[in-house]
């Protein structure tokens, strides 16, 4: 059986890491639009808070995408399942994600983005776990770098539980 045992980070340091980041992205983009993309499911909630705090002109769009098919392990190919509404070309997209561990889907959705020519494309996660990487990707934005635990919390979920928890915890097999 699968408990919550402790948090990882808390609602405030989640809160601040926010703002953090949507500061740096301002100074970034210094006031052009942006076409923010979050990753559904598990990014809604961090794409939603982000967006808040950004002060640039922002728009908001959604994508959902496997690379696993049927199987348990990475195919190496997306599979966009529902891709974005507008045409990206010429602008500013910042691709927003949950957590990143692998990369290997998120390489490969960068290199498929770039064939649409937007005008720059960058990458913003909540989580990182940069030693699970097996595929090179250069994440613009790290809110937080984690350790290989089982995490719930702030849109992440446990067999579509716990999205909803405003913290992020550590979830662990009690049997």
């Amino acid at each position: 059986m699968y408990k919550i045992t402790g948090t990882l980070l808390s609602e405030v340091e989640i809160k601040a890491k926010v703002k953090e980041l949507a500061k740096r992205i301002d100074e970034d983009y210094n006031g052009e639009d942006i076409l923010l993309v979050g990753i559904l499911k598990g990014a809604s909630v961090f794409v939603a808070d982000l967006m808040r705090e950004i002060h640039a002109n922002v728009n908001i769009d959604f994508m959902s995408v496997s690379s696993y098919g049927n199987g348990t392990t990475s195919s190496g190919t997306v599979r966009i399942i529902k891709d974005v509404d507008v045409d990206i070309r010429g602008k500013n997209v910042l691709i927003v994600e949950d957590i990143i561990d692998s990369g290997v889907t998120l390489r490969n959705l960068v290199d498929t983005m770039q064939t649409r020519e937007p005008k720059s494309l960058k990458l913003c996660t909540l989580l990182d776990k940069p030693h699970r990487r097996k595929a090179n990707v250069f994440v613009d934005y790290v809110g937080f770098v984690v350790e290989d635990k089982f995490i719930v919390g702030y849109g992440i979920d446990y067999a579509e539980k716990y999205r909803n928890l405003p913290y992020i915890g550590i979830v662990e097999d009690v049997e």
